[in-house]
């Protein structure tokens, strides 16, 4: 399918999800937290890739095939690069909301992740300008890092030493 389509496809467990394009205002948050995420992983073990880039999810708990597209990915383990996805567990994954799959990224990405044990989850959500970070407990469960509206410094726990100026992230 990938071949007779430019559409971000997304494949579960047999089904192929199709993302809508994004808007201008998804595209300009995306940039601007692709590039400070590039500077400040220069010279570090970590690297950030942007959409469209395949993640298959993948590790020895869990059976089934699961290829995600997140909008930004941090990878600390290269291990699991090829030349043209990574299959493992990244980093940290950020999403950014669209209207059509709030409850996808919200509910069942959210969960996924969890599952495969993604240390930091970022959910971007610019109709609101809010932006939650989960990151992973040592029961391997999901805790609310932090909720930004509007102003604030969002912090990493899993990136020390980044962050973003969430009133900056969601200028027009």
């Amino acid at each position: 399918m990938r071949e007779t389509t430019d559409r971000v496809l997304e494949y579960i467990d047999g089904a192929v999800l199709m993302s809508p394009s994004p808007s201008t205002q998804h595209q300009r948050i995306s940039g601007r937290l692709h590039v400070q995420l590039f500077h400040f992983l220069e010279g570090k073990p970590c690297e950030v890739f942007h959409a469209p880039f395949d993640i298959e999810l993948k590790n020895e708990r869990i059976e089934g095939k699961k290829i995600v597209v997140p909008d930004l990915t941090v990878i600390c383990d290269r291990s699991g690069l090829t030349d043209t996805k990574f299959v493992g567990v990244p980093t940290l994954i950020m999403e950014i909301l669209i209207p059509s799959n709030q409850a996808y990224d919200l509910v069942f990405k959210l969960n996924l992740y969890m599952q495969y044990g993604v240390y930091e989850y970022w959910i971007v959500n610019p109709m609101h300008r809010v932006v939650q970070i989960y990151s992973l407990n040592d029961n391997g469960q999901y805790e609310q890092a932090g909720v930004w509206k509007e102003t604030g410094m969002a912090c990493s726990r899993v990136l020390d030493g980044f962050f973003v100026d969430v009133e900056q992230l969601f200028r027009p």
